[in-house]
């Protein structure tokens, strides 16, 4: 096992309870612990001065990682360990770039896709490799993976072209923050930047009104591009796709008898909105649209959300005043399920398929952890959990990166 060298070196929501009576309602379960802070004013504009590394991780959460592993301190140290011990930090890695990347429905055909997707987790994850141990020879390594593809890429394709570019559009410009910020030589940076600006921002910036976990992850690569391209008018744009996105994807008690629409879904009847919700009529708070369709996509769109307002957070807005009461009844209410508590007849006929993956520390950790909001099920599932992995799609390395991390 390779174990590295330590010490080297929202918006508009439509509301039709006023239009539909007498539709019904099961009651939502009681808060667990303190109530969410109220959500403050929405602020429109993107930093004027943009913070680097800043997407996903900081600076300041990169040094506390560090020196706890540094220290051989748990979590973080398993964490690295089974990060360093993974394909994803091979120092014997040959990126696999190629000018057009087609991907159908659920990958098939799958023309490159696994490959972009996984070159970029290993360029996120050579980045951090890089930082912790400050052997030049991870970044070197991250830098050929970014430079092979910048060099070759030209579109995406077929069906699942805008979910694709945005799963790897997020695991991207974490790389690229973390190697042009902390890295000495990177002659085709420019390269890399044209590459996103023209091929990525656009598969992804005007979102999509598939099921809500497609426009999620696009809006994560929109962010995670604008920052790295020092972009405030994309920004501006991906952070509204936000706003107006994560009402539409959680439900929440306050929202009335049926969910809030996403602007510009065209969900503006009762049987739109439960046939989107997966034939779901019964609405409960943390209830997401995609939770009745399996678990697994909900976490795509669950991680999608925490890892957007992680991003704002670092730039100096804190999205997660408007969004905590959502995400933290959200991941409540699916780890009581993936915790084993038996699933009631009127939550998707009593049944839930698959898993949420490992999507809960960065949630976790900015809900429990910073703004104090008791979440029992949750740190539960999380800490039973640990380390958390890679889904091998855009989500990488959480327990390491955001573990009780103050930064």
């Amino acid at each position: 096992m390779r174990t590295g060298t330590i010490g080297r070196g929202l918006g508009l929501a439509t509301s039709l309870a006023a239009l539909l009576t007498g539709f019904s309602m099961a009651p939502a379960p009681a808060p667990v612990g303190r109530a969410a802070p109220a959500p403050v004013p929405a602020v429109a504009a993107a930093p004027a001065a943009f913070t680097h590394p800043g997407v996903l991780v900081s600076r300041p959460q990169l040094d506390f990682v560090r020196a706890k592993v540094r220290a051989g301190a748990q979590p973080w140290k398993s964490a690295y360990d089974q990060m360093m011990a993974g394909k994803y930090a091979s120092l014997s890695r040959t990126a696999r770039p190629r000018a057009v990347v087609e991907c159908g429905s659920y990958s098939n055909p799958n023309y490159g896709c696994t490959d972009e997707r996984e070159d970029a987790i290993a360029a996120y994850t050579l980045s951090l490799a890089w930082y912790l141990t400050q052997d030049s020879r991870y970044a070197a390594k991250a830098v050929e993976i970014m430079d092979a593809w910048s060099a070759v890429i030209k579109d995406h394709t077929n069906s699942n072209a805008p979910l694709q570019t945005g799963w790897a559009g997020s695991s991207w410009p974490r790389a690229a923050e973390i190697i042009k910020y902390t890295y000495s030589s990177w002659p085709n940076a420019g390269r890399f930047s044209t590459m996103l600006r023209d091929v990525y921002l656009p598969k992804v910036i005007n979102g999509s009104n598939s099921n809500g976990n497609w426009e999620l992850s696009m809006t994560e690569a929109a962010i995670g591009i604008s920052v790295f391209l020092e972009d405030r008018t994309s920004y501006d744009k991906a952070v509204t796709k936000f706003r107006g996105r994560v009402p539409a994807y959680i439900y929440l008690t306050s929202d009335g008898a049926l969910p809030k629409a996403a602007p510009g879904s065209g969900l503006d009847t009762r049987d739109k909105i439960v046939k989107y919700w997966q034939g779901q009529s019964t609405f409960v708070d943390g209830l997401t649209q995609e939770t009745c369709r399996d678990l697994t996509h909900t976490g795509y769109g669950l991680s999608a959300i925490s890892h957007i307002a992680e991003t704002g957070r670092i730039q100096g807005q804190d999205l997660y005043p408007e969004i905590a009461d959502r995400l933290r009844h959200a991941l409540g209410l699916h780890a009581r399920y993936q915790l084993g508590e038996a699933v009631p007849s009127s939550l998707c006929g009593g049944s839930l398929k698959d898993d949420l993956g490992p999507v809960t520390e960065v949630g976790f950790n900015a809900l429990h952890n910073r703004m104090g909001i008791a979440m029992t099920n949750t740190q539960t599932l999380t800490q039973q959990r640990r380390p958390a992995g890679t889904d091998n799609l855009f989500v990488a390395w959480e327990t390491l990166t955001h573990a009780d991390n103050p930064g």
